[in-house]
């Protein structure tokens, strides 16, 4: 009794530090300072952290450069939590040390659930319960950083009509495009700060005298996202043919409005289809019990009777 006590505070320690891990080590800033501050997702250094969440960071920072070959794939981690927000040097290493301490969480409670639910469970029992533990703790990380980045980029697509309108009221000030951009990253910094943050990569990476062309390919490239391939698309081809800046935002502005509206009313037309499925299998019956059943009861009652 004493060991499966013991087992289960060091689940639930596991746990705790793994919740710990996702919730504070690798939750981007989104601080609202004003002025031309850099946001802190964009800094390539570990933000400074207070004495737990450093602690906890450099724990799972452990663990990750400890896991066997998994430096090997930090190029596809480190893609996917790029456009998940977190650009730190040693973001990959967190993340593996996660995957790591989250298989390890999973493999223990498999056991543990093997053997205390089964006394008579056999050596090979145990082993295929922690090795299904292992990897669906290696795998579901995967599966968490993945939905994170394309909340990111829903995020990213819905503030990309105000950035446009932004952009479009700074050009017509007479302001030029890298001062635009500026502007329009200060702009958003309060209502879309995921936004504010791309346009504020794309304007130190314009400062350090890349191209504009290959400045907003990256900004483009950053997210894989269609819409925002779209802009940046757009942003070259009028800097290349020279044509005018101001007309094309709002032509586009307006297309993205109409393309989101259009999106809206696709997906409320769906809500009919998919209400047929709990409506059949829950509400249906439930109307049938209670309209039908006093009459059943009252049936078999006077069935019952006449029997007798």
């Amino acid at each position: 009794m004493s060991a499966q006590l013991l087992i289960g505070l060091f689940l639930f320690v596991l746990a705790a530090v793994t919740a710990a891990g996702y919730v504070f080590v690798l939750k981007p800033s989104r601080s609202e300072a004003g002025g031309a501050a850099i946001p802190s997702p964009i800094a390539r250094d570990q933000p400074e952290l207070p004495g737990a969440q450093g602690a906890v960071a450099d724990i799972f920072r452990l663990i990750g450069e400890a896991v066997p070959g998994g430096m090997e794939k930090a190029d596809a981690a480190r893609q996917k939590l790029v456009i998940a927000g977190y650009r730190w040097a040693s973001a990959v290493s967190i993340f593996l040390g996660i995957k790591g301490a989250t298989a390890m969480m999973l493999a223990a409670a498999g056991v543990w659930a093997t053997v205390t639910f089964r006394t008579d469970a056999e050596g090979f029992e145990i082993l295929l319960a922690a090795i299904c533990g292992l990897g669906l703790g290696f795998m579901l990380p995967d599966r968490v950083l993945d939905r994170m980045a394309k909340r990111r980029v829903e995020r990213l697509r819905r503030g990309l009509p105000a950035a446009l309108d932004l952009m479009v009221l700074a050009i017509e000030a007479g302001q030029g495009l890298d001062a635009a951009i500026v502007d329009t990253a200060r702009g958003l910094r309060s209502t879309h700060p995921d936004l504010a943050t791309e346009f504020t990569q794309l304007q130190l990476e314009l400062r350090a005298d890349t191209t504009r062309a290959d400045a907003l390919r990256n900004f483009a490239e950053r997210s894989k996202d269609l819409e925002l391939r779209k802009f940046a698309n757009l942003l070259i081809d009028t800097d290349r043919f020279g044509t005018s800046l101001g007309p094309a935002l709002k032509t586009h502005a307006r297309y993205l409005r109409i393309r989101f509206r259009q999106f809206a009313q696709e997906r409320a037309r769906k809500v009919g289809a998919k209400l047929i499925f709990p409506v059949f299998f829950l509400i249906f019956p439930s109307v049938i019990l209670v309209t039908l059943g006093p009459a059943v009861i009252l049936i078999f009652t006077q069935m019952k009777n006449i029997m007798e």
